[in-house]
């Protein structure tokens, strides 16, 4: 860009009247101020040496370290299905590896949970090492495929003509709209123990997850339904004409057209869902926002508040701007 273009943008963005012309000088001095104080704080008075000792914690929290490996190989293999499927986006890859993608997310997930958890000839892993940054994942990840395939049967029920069917979705969907999470996160930590038999016990991180899906799914039901709302009633009928009953109608025409046109919302119910982990703290569940109080009780760190809270607001946008990029390229498919 030429200076005269620069200048000619300059007076007719930010120096056009005098009103805007001093709201500009202004508003540029708060940022100067503001980027340098935030600057000075970061490279000369924030003491960093809490992440850096603490890291591993933040991390991994208590997990074995000669069991590292498992997450190493668990790194690997999502790795390398991501830049498959990347390829697979920018059409790089032989239509043959395209159709094994998804069966290859699937499997990934399964063999990503027995890595860190163990059983089946490994050693198995409690639950209560999994901490910080490695239990968000693991609880967020979980929720998510969960959720959403609970979310479609809920919206699709609820445009059943089943009566049944129909108004227990309805209910469903209604009284857990209608409750906070950490109320549901409440029932699954705490009251549901006490209702179960004394023969019986649900895993933490398991009760934890089932809130959380239950919670989800009824969110998602609603984003989906406003997908299959939008789909015009002529591609029901165009699937009549082809000869096909309604279930294939269903899930071949108007089920796909619908997750295409609510990607942003699912995201954005994805994206609140990866956040809302940070509840769990609250009933006892050391994930990242968990495992920072901790190091926060730590004597030496007592108050490093804005340090903790601050890497760990960067770990947290980091994943969720990593889900709307994805979202975004997902939609020019």
């Amino acid at each position: 860009m030429s200076k005269n273009k620069i200048q000619k943008w300059l007076r007719k963005n930010l120096f056009d009247t005098w009103f805007n012309s001093i709201l500009t000088i202004v508003c540029f001095f708060l940022l100067a101020w503001g980027a340098k104080s935030i600057l000075t704080w970061i490279f000369f008075v924030a003491q960093w040496e809490v992440i850096i000792v603490n890291l591993q914690l933040f991390l991994v929290g208590a997990y074995p370290k000669q069991m590292y490996w498992r997450l190493w190989v668990s790194i690997f293999i999502i790795l390398g299905l991501i830049s498959l499927t990347v390829g697979s986006l920018i059409k790089r890859l032989p239509e043959s590896v395209n159709k094994w993608l998804p069966l290859g997310w699937t499997f990934s997930f399964l063999i990503i949970l027995w890595l860190i958890g163990g059983g089946l000839g490994l050693e198995g892993v409690n639950t209560n090492l999994w901490n910080g940054l490695l239990l968000t994942l693991v609880m967020a990840v979980v929720s998510i495929v969960l959720s959403f395939p609970l979310g479609v049967l809920l919206a699709l029920g609820r445009q059943s003509q089943l009566f049944v069917v129909r108004n227990f979705c309805i209910l469903y969907i209604e009284i857990v709209r209608g409750l906070p999470l950490i109320g549901i996160l409440f029932i699954a930590q705490v009251m549901l123990p006490l209702v179960l038999p004394d023969d019986i016990s649900l895993d933490r991180v398991l009760r934890g997850i089932a809130g959380l899906t239950l919670f989800s799914a009824a969110y998602l039901a609603e984003n989906v339904r406003g997908g299959l709302q939008s789909i015009p009633r002529g591609q029901f009928e165009a699937g009549k004409a082809m000869g096909l009953n309604s279930v294939l109608i269903m899930l071949l025409i108007i089920l796909p057209q619908a997750l295409r046109a609510v990607i942003p919302a699912l995201v954005g119910q994805f994206i609140g869902l990866f956040k809302d982990t940070s509840l769990l703290s609250i009933v006892g569940l050391l994930e990242l926002t968990g495992i920072s109080r901790s190091i926060l009780a730590q004597p030496e760190f007592l108050s490093r508040y804005a340090e903790v809270y601050l890497f760990v607001g960067l770990l947290y946008w980091m994943f969720c701007y990593s889900m709307s990029l994805v979202s975004r390229r997902l939609e020019k498919f």
